[in-house]
């Protein structure tokens, strides 16, 4: 998967004459999970099974997450999000791949979550707040 650059893409936009231009001139595909995942395995250099084991997940589900023949629930993608040391944006990016909705600050479990992922916690470590604060775990 080859992604242009925002800002290569956002002055194309402001410099086109007019809207419908710019979106006829343009594609905006929809990225599967399995691809996106693949895209940040090879961008991050990681190993799929190394994923999967830091993600605590089952070698068979794993797989077939990464290769797109099952469907995550959230919860899963959060888990991988954390093996994979995903930012907020890759997170939120691999949830609607997924299918899920994203990350807000609309709850407090999703706040959590994402004070989390911003300050580097493991998926042990955000389970453990959770957990402290009386909040669903991940796994």
């Amino acid at each position: 998967m080859t992604e242009r650059l925002t800002e290569e893409v956002l002055h194309e936009l402001l410099e086109a004459p007019d809207l419908d231009s710019f979106v006829s001139n343009h594609e905006f595909p929809a990225c599967s999970l399995s691809e996106y995942l693949q895209h940040l395995l090879d961008k991050k250099h990681l190993e799929r099974a190394r994923v999967v084991r830091m993600a605590d997940l089952n070698e068979t589900f794993g797989y077939q997450i990464f290769t797109g023949a099952r469907n995550p629930s959230r919860n899963k993608v959060l888990q991988i999000a954390f093996a994979m040391a995903l930012t907020l944006r890759e997170t939120n990016r691999a949830l609607t791949a997924a299918g899920v909705s994203a990350l807000t600050c609309k709850s407090r479990r999703d706040a959590i979550i994402i004070f989390c992922i911003d300050h580097g916690c493991s998926l042990q470590k955000v389970n453990e707040e959770l957990f402290r604060l009386g909040e669903e775990t991940i796994c």
